[in-house]
């Protein structure tokens, strides 16, 4: 699979071959203009799909998971909404992870100790979770992880080792200030698209038809769709002999710093 050095390479490789044939050949503009067009659209749908590790390497399933073994996520939280979803996660027995942005565990840091004691687990989601978190210089991002970081370590004591990136967006800087911090970056194999779509059917739909052994299932514990939505398909799980197992057990990598 193509990552951001190759794509560069290439990229390079064919301007240069281009430049050397101009001295030779007439070679219309257009051609110049089609190359940076095409690498233009490449870097564009490398960085926004978060399973093409084309920045940075991420767990987005288990594709060796054999047995029908998934886990559950929810990012944007903590809300009022997640005491909804821990209620009915606890219901089913079933445990998740929860990637959280910094500012809103200010708000409620007590849901927060909630989610943990409930037996999930929590990641790192930034701490500003900005519109503009994509174009942060490298040192910037570094300061908002680790603030992020630092919020959650006050409240359960433990530093967190994953981390989501907002809207699953990865670029270069990110890639640097990941370097520092050495977070694991988590992904999906199924977005519900329940922080878009309120239709509870067309949400339920999305994921039942997707599912698979060693998948990760991405959730937003901000919408009441969701909490509907969730109800149903803890019943469909279990229905089709599907284990919830923590990102811990399904990716085999430590949730938190030793």
């Amino acid at each position: 699979m193509l990552d951001y050095k190759k794509i560069n390479v290439l990229f390079f490789t064919l301007l240069t071959l281009l430049l050397i044939l101009s001295c030779y050949i007439t070679v219309k503009w257009w051609y110049f203009l089609v190359l940076f067009g095409l690498r233009f659209i490449v870097l564009l749908i490398g960085s926004s799909l978060i399973q093409f590790n084309f920045h940075v390497t991420a767990y987005c399933s288990n594709p060796n998971e054999k047995e029908r073994k998934i886990a559950l996520t929810f990012d944007d939280g903590p809300s009022p909404i997640t005491l909804q979803i821990l209620g009915i996660l606890e219901q089913h027995n079933a445990k998740a992870t929860f990637f959280c942005i910094g500012k809103h565990i200010e708000k409620y840091p007590d849901i927060l100790q909630q989610t943990v004691q409930g037996g999930h687990l929590v990641g790192n989601h930034s701490y500003s979770h900005s519109h503009f978190f994509d174009f942060y210089r490298k040192d910037k991002l570094v300061l908002d992880l680790q603030k992020a970081d630092k919020i959650i370590k006050e409240v359960i004591g433990k530093r967190p080792l994953f981390f989501r990136p907002p809207y699953g967006v990865t670029n270069p800087a990110i890639r640097k200030a990941l370097a520092i911090t050495n977070h694991y970056v988590i992904g999906w194999s199924i977005r519900s698209m329940d922080g878009i779509i309120k239709n509870e059917k067309i949400i339920f739909n999305r994921i039942v038809k997707r599912i698979s052994p060693g998948s990760i299932v991405l959730l937003h514990d901000t919408s009441q769709s969701t909490v509907r939505v969730l109800e149903q398909l803890l019943v469909f799980l279990k229905s089709n002999k599907y284990q919830i197992v923590s990102l811990e057990e399904l990716l085999e990598i430590k949730a938190y710093e030793e």
